[in-house]
């Protein structure tokens, strides 16, 4: 079964921490041992692993990417204005595999899971997928 999702970003560049959400949708699935995998189904947003303890963290990443990635960089040949959007989404991906173990999300201390807005503000879609091991 795929859990379905609608999250709505206030900016063109942001960071949101759908950690809890993802924690919630297994619980809910009642799995103690398996795999989610989290997708977002757009070619101007991804899904991403990163520290959730200092905020500073997606500060910087939001100016890293601003820097190397700059929007109005003079080359790109797609005319929509979005270019920039779609060379984050391929460095980010568009999905996260985690482990599910004891019926828990298996991530490090200081790690959440982020949906990354690159092209916002606008209403994005995250699939979560559970899987569960065969037992």
């Amino acid at each position: 079964m795929v859990h379905t999702f609608q999250l709505s970003t206030s900016r063109s560049l942001c960071f949101t921490d759908i950690t809890s959400k993802v924690r919630q949708v297994i619980r809910d699935s009642g799995c103690r041992n398996g795999i989610a995998v989290v997708f977002t189904p757009h070619t101007t947003a991804g899904i991403t692993i990163n520290e959730n303890a200092d905020p500073h963290v997606l500060d910087d990443l939001i100016w890293k990417f601003r820097d190397l990635v700059p929007p109005d960089d003079p080359e790109y040949l797609h005319a929509e204005g979005n270019s920039h959007s779609h060379v984050l989404s391929t460095l980010t991906g568009a999905s996260e595999t985690l482990i599910i173990q004891e019926g828990k999300l298996l991530l490090g201390m200081w790690q959440g899971l982020y949906f990354c807005e690159f092209d916002g503000p606008r209403t994005r879609t995250i699939h979560i997928k559970i899987v569960p091991d065969r037992e």
